[in-house]
C-alpha cells in the first residue's frame, strides 16, 4: 500500500514532465509546452493533468488554503494556456504543475512539524 512519501514522489515525477523535461538555450519546458501545441485536445489534457495534481493533493489532506492556491495556479494556467501560441509559452514560463507541487509539499512539511510538535507536549503531559 503506498504511502504519501510515495504519492509526493509520484507527483514530483509528473511535474518534472509536464513542466522540467527537456531544456533548450537553457530554457526548461515540458510536456505541458508541447502538447499544449495541439489546439483544444493539447490544452483539454494539460489541464486534466493539472487538475490531477489538485485532486492528489486533497487526498493527501492539503489545507483548504493550499488547495485554493493551488487552483488559482491551475486556474490562471488553463485561462491563458489556452491562447494559442502566447499560452503555450506562458506554459513554459508560468509552471503551474511546479507552483503546485511546491505548495503541496509545503503544507504536508508544515504539518508534519506541527504534528510533531503536538506529539512532543503530549509526551511531556504523559
Amino acid at each position: 500500500m503506498p504511502n504519501k512519501c510515495d504519492d509526493v514522489a509520484r507527483l514530483k515525477r509528473l511535474e518534472q514532465r509536464l513542466d522540467r523535461q527537456f531544456s533548450l538555450f537553457g530554457i526548461q519546458f515540458g510536456f505541458d509546452g508541447v502538447i499544449g501545441l495541439v489546439p483544444v485536445l493539447g490544452d483539454l489534457l494539460t489541464s486534466g493533468l493539472g487538475l490531477y495534481v489538485i485532486v492528489e493533493a486533497r487526498r493527501l489532506g492539503a489545507r483548504r488554503w493550499t488547495l485554493a492556491r493551488m487552483v488559482l495556479n491551475w486556474l490562471i494556467d488553463t485561462g491563458i494556456g489556452a491562447v494559442p501560441v502566447i499560452g503555450d509559452l506562458f506554459d513554459i514560463a508560468f509552471r503551474s504543475n511546479s507552483k503546485n507541487v511546491r505548495l503541496l509539499i509545503g503544507d504536508l512539511e508544515k504539518r508534519a512539524g506541527e504534528l510533531r510538535e503536538v506529539n512532543r507536549e503530549a509526551l511531556r503531559a504523559a
